[in-house]
């Protein structure tokens, strides 16, 4: 199973929020019931779980600036 996260876009440096978005899980069945985690409650689910966390690189500002 893969856990694929990405950093949220929206968190400013030093904010205490949750930084981590959940984009997709593969290869098993997981419920989420949170939007935004922290880096370490990521990874105890993922231990639970017995899966692997993929980090999503973030995207160019020159590719965003074309899909428009």
């Amino acid at each position: 199973m893969k856990i694929f996260v990405r950093e949220r876009q929206k968190v400013g440096e030093g904010v205490e929020q949750p930084k981590y978005r959940v984009a997709a899980v593969v290869g098993g069945q997981i419920q989420i019931e949170a939007t935004h985690f922290r880096k370490f409650e990521i990874e105890q689910i993922a231990k639970e779980a017995g899966a692997e966390i993929v980090y999503l690189k973030p995207v160019p500002e020159e590719a965003k600036k074309k899909r428009h």
